[in-house]
């Protein structure tokens, strides 16, 4: 044994799964708290990326319905790099069930 702990011998390479914000966005809490933390950012990748994650728990098909756009277009608005119409932000939003508000800083 050595001053930091046994050491430990790993037979075969290890395979992590890539990070999935989706995994954990299990109750509306949870998915407020996500959504400010991507606001709070102040980067519109991060927003989009939060958009995304959340329209995929809620079933991308339904976001597409709530919102009026066809499924097609709602992946190539929230895709990376994409730069979607405020007005689609709102719609996706809403239909999240998300409330973008404001507050001074």
């Amino acid at each position: 044994m050595n001053k930091t702990g046994p050491k430990t011998r790993i037979k075969g390479k290890v395979r992590l799964l890539p990070f999935d914000a989706a995994r954990y966005l299990t109750d509306d809490r949870a998915i407020a708290e996500y959504m400010t933390a991507a606001l709070e950012t102040d980067d519109p990748g991060m927003v989009l990326a939060a958009l995304r994650d959340i329209a995929r728990v809620r079933g991308m098909a339904q976001v597409a319905r709530d919102t009026g756009l066809g499924r097609e277009s709602l992946y190539k608005a929230l895709a990376p790099g994409a730069k979607p119409r405020f007005e689609t932000i709102l719609k996706v939003a809403r239909a999240l069930g998300v409330r973008l508000s404001a507050r001074a800083a």
